[in-house]
């Protein structure tokens, strides 16, 4: 899941993000409104988690903005205008997907920011499965022949993204843009790293393929 914060607030945005990537998330920042707008118009976010009092450009201006948009992420507005009158302009004449009040509780954030996400794909099955494998997103449990498998979000995000892909290989580049956030080099070996421990971890070195060129999939 790839997530926006917009907040001007840089050690919220930090904690938020922080926070959020620990959930197995990739996450951008933006500290201004017309640089969280550029973001969205150059990256497809899964949600953005905005600010209403940005400098430069207001959130208010980003929500109606990217409203206009044909395919715009779904926007979770996180604010301290916490009025009645407040939350229905928000929800309605700007057309915020969700409306979280500051201060807030961080699990709430994330189950808000979980339930956004669904709703702006088709609903990926709770429990899936290759093999001997099992992966329970609602429960953020895998298995391996009945064994439980202690994976790091990192891990966990990309085996997710391998048993989502079937049987398509998934490039290198999507999956450092999925499942990593803008400040990675594709280039750098951190994702091919992180697929080698997931590989030592199921306890099958050839069940993921690195085809060069052609990238990385789940093999029988």
């Amino acid at each position: 899941m790839r997530v926006l914060v917009a907040e001007d607030h840089r050690v919220l945005a930090r904690t938020i993000a922080t926070g959020l990537r620990r959930q197995a998330m990739a996450v951008d920042i933006a500290v201004s409104g017309d640089e969280a707008e550029r973001m969205c118009l150059l990256t497809a976010y899964d949600v953005l988690i905005l600010d209403r009092d940005l400098p430069v450009m207001t959130g208010d201006e980003v929500c109606r903005r990217l409203r206009e948009l044909q395919a715009p992420p779904r926007i979770l507005m996180l604010t301290a205008a916490g009025e009645l009158a407040d939350k229905v302009y928000g929800l309605t004449a700007l057309g915020a997907d969700d409306y979280l009040v500051k201060p807030f509780d961080f699990a709430e954030l994330v189950a808000r920011v979980r339930a956004l996400s669904r709703r702006a794909t088709e609903p990926p099955a709770a429990v899936l499965r290759f093999g001997s494998i099992v992966l329970d997103e609602t429960r953020r449990e895998v298995s391996v022949d009945g064994r439980p498998l202690e994976l790091t979000p990192k891990e966990f995000a990309v085996l997710h993204l391998l048993l989502a892909a079937g049987d398509t290989p998934v490039p290198h580049d999507e999956l450092v843009r999925i499942v990593w956030d803008e400040h990675l080099d594709p280039r750098t070996s951190a994702a091919r790293a992180t697929v080698s421990r997931l590989r030592g971890k199921l306890g099958d070195p050839g069940l993921i393929s690195a085809d060069k060129g052609g990238g990385y999939r789940l093999c029988d």
